[in-house]
């Protein structure tokens, strides 16, 4: 449905009216800086805060990627809002009086207006209602049960607009239709009433419940989660989907959490609506509950808007239903997490305590101790891996190894997987650095193969081996004929963990180590100039001839082209030897998730997808990574210069 036209008087006033300061803090956290603010950019990934805004121009302007504009402009882009429909909105928050151009609109303009306004009246006057039944002796129950169950204070009660709905099939229906005179259809609308099956009259939605609104950022109530105080299931129930609630975008307690996640630089996210009232209620402010769903990409985007070093911390209970939870609720945040855009910690209290237990027996202080310690994620995962195997046992210790080089080769960072190899090894050694440092090349070899499923040439294609055969090949030529840029041949391959894929490059690149390691181990000064000599003669002598590697050993003037800008050939050529790698990883796991029935082994499915997401991820940022290097050879004048001496 179009918008109306808006008259000029009303979109100027707004212009006037909305302060760019305040639209722009409730999707960016702000700093003060001299007459300005500043913060990371919401419309590009910026890593250093280049976002400026002006309170004396009312204007923000980005420093990294150009966006600049007025408050409307900034919600426009956002939110890819039509200008309307955002003028409307700053309107409304505003108090401003809406003109049209036509008289014959203002109907259709009062009705839009009308709809969410009816609804989010109706839902504060719920919440009322619901506050007052708590008072009243049918509600004395649910009171007794928050004072003594939860031994929350009156001022707790009230700061968070607790209630109670009453039991009875229409009560609240009484309360809103026939007495307030709302239209039943809106209190429908708001989720607050059932239709009866077969179109006989309506019911109420939350019955004999202790009622928790939930607010949006504006504070406003959008809808409730109730908590049963009987057998009745489902233990807790939260408003449907309407107009103005979406649970998937939405976390508890954002409204009041914003600003101690910004102060704290960190956000903690509970499981239940009491745990993040008892945690608000001691003191720690920068909690918000999942509302008992998995974190999805909106919601994750919401709390990142607040915490500069992108840190999340779950608490979740830490029995197995809890870690269980806590792996479901992790959602979309896993992939940001493998990738190292999000710093994801888990806490575990102890005894398995929920946070609402725990703070009943211990103090904020001793609370905020264990946040400070709570491992990250991947630590995290490790530590439940190993926590109820006994490495002593053959099986067990094999059972472990197997399931961390699982978990290391999901991840795309090689400089990350080198680390927690690292540490694996220390930890599945038990203090004995002989066994780690076995364990260590072990491990290494053992996530290879989860990474590249070995040498294996049935996922790839002959553009891959002309791809890999070029890459290698220049590789390879820049070692053997430019000294200074040999450790940055090593370096390169370790730390994206390649190695040569075509047979005779593999053997060439053996008698390489094998001779570096000879001459090292004879002289410690630096490797001899007569490697090309040696090599040669190493490569005549084996068993098999391999003429076609003699090419290497000779430079045509396009080679020497390339040993002129070796860092651009190694960066390029190692990005394209990992692509292929990706690709075939990726086609090897969407042809085992295409063979997995996907409604009988759910996990194993998700697994699988979860690889080929990843394996797309990685080869899109090897795509920007190589384009950036074909740009910078571009700039650079080919065939300039006089042949180079060696």
């Amino acid at each position: 449905m179009s918008l109306p036209r808006l008259h000029p008087d009303t979109i100027e006033e707004v212009k006037q009216r909305a302060d760019i300061v305040d639209v722009v803090s409730e999707h960016v956290v702000l700093r003060k800086q001299g007459k300005d603010f500043t913060g990371l950019c919401p419309f590009h990934d910026d890593k250093s805060p280049s976002f400026s805004v002006s309170p004396s121009k009312q204007f923000y302007y980005c420093f990294g990627c150009g966006a600049g504009g007025n408050a409307i402009k900034f919600l426009m882009e956002l939110g890819k809002r039509p200008f309307g429909e955002v003028v409307l909105d700053l309107a409304r928050r505003y108090q401003i009086s809406v003109k049209t151009l036509e008289p014959a609109e203002r109907q259709e303009l009062q009705r839009q207006v009308s709809l969410r306004e009816q609804l989010y009246e109706i839902l504060a006057v719920t919440s009322k209602f619901y506050e007052h039944a708590l008072q009243q002796p049918q509600g004395a129950a649910a009171l007794v049960y928050l004072q003594q169950a939860r031994r929350l204070q009156p001022e707790t009660i009230q700061q968070f607009q607790l209630g109670y709905a009453p039991g009875g099939w229409q009560t609240l229906y009484s309360y809103l239709v026939e007495q307030k005179r709302y239209p039943v259809d809106l209190v429908d609308q708001a989720g607050m009433v059932v239709p009866r099956q077969g179109g006989g009259g309506y019911y109420d939605r939350f019955r004999d419940r202790l009622m928790i609104p939930i607010h949006d950022l504006q504070g406003r109530v959008i809808g409730f989660g109730g908590r049963t105080l009987t057998d009745e299931q489902p233990k807790y129930l939260n408003s449907p989907e309407t107009e103005l609630f979406d649970k998937g975008k939405l976390l508890y307690g954002l409204d009041r959490a914003r600003a101690a996640i910004a102060k704290d630089d960190g956000a903690i996210v509970v499981e239940g609506y009491f745990d993040a009232i008892a945690l608000h209620a001691a003191g720690i402010g920068n909690v918000v509950a999942s509302l008992g769903t998995a974190l999805s990409l909106p919601q994750i985007k919401l709390l990142l808007r607040y915490t500069e070093s992108n840190r999340i911390i779950f608490n979740f209970d830490a029995d197995a239903a809890g870690e269980k939870a806590a792996t479901r609720a992790i959602g979309e945040l896993a992939d940001l997490a493998y990738k190292g855009e999000v710093q994801l910690r888990i806490l575990n209290l102890p005894q398995g305590k929920d946070p609402d237990e725990f703070l009943k027996t211990h103090s904020t202080a001793a609370y905020q101790t264990l946040v400070k310690a709570a491992p990250l994620w991947l630590d995290w995962q490790i530590q439940q891996m190993l926590a109820s195997k006994d490495l002593s046992q053959a099986d067990q210790f094999q059972q472990s190894t197997q399931a961390v080089a699982q978990l290391l080769g999901s991840l795309p960072n090689a400089s990350l997987r080198t680390h927690y190899i690292h540490r694996c090894a220390e930890l599945l050694s038990q203090g004995n650095g002989r066994l780690a440092v076995q364990l260590e090349t072990d491990l290494r070899t053992q996530v290879r193969g989860q990474r590249w499923h070995g040498r294996s040439q049935k996922w790839q294609t002959k553009g891959d081996r002309t791809l890999l055969e070029e890459s290698e090949a220049q590789l390879l030529r820049l070692y053997l004929h430019l000294p200074a840029c040999r450790e940055q041949v090593h370096e390169a391959l370790e730390s994206r963990d390649l190695d040569f894929s075509i047979s005779h490059h593999r053997v060439l690149w053996q008698q390489i180590l094998a001779f570096t390691r000879s001459a090292v181990d004879s002289d410690p000064a630096p490797v001899s100039a007569d490697l090309l000599s040696q090599l040669q003669d190493r490569i005549s002598e084996h068993p098999d001839p391999l003429e076609h590697l003699y090419l290497l050993f000779q430079l045509d003037e396009k080679n020497q082209y390339d040993l002129r800008r070796s860092a651009l050939v190694i960066r390029g050529a190692i990005a394209c030897m990992e692509r292929v790698m990706c690709e075939k990883r990726r086609r090897h796991f969407l042809d085992l998730w295409q063979k997995t029935n996907c409604a009988t082994d759910p996990e194993l499915g998700q697994s699988y997808q979860q690889q080929v997401y990843l394996e797309t991820q990685r080869i899109e940022a090897l795509d920007r990574e190589q384009r950036l290097t074909t740009f910078a050879d571009l700039a650079q004048s080919p065939w300039v210069g006089e042949p180079l001496e060696l």
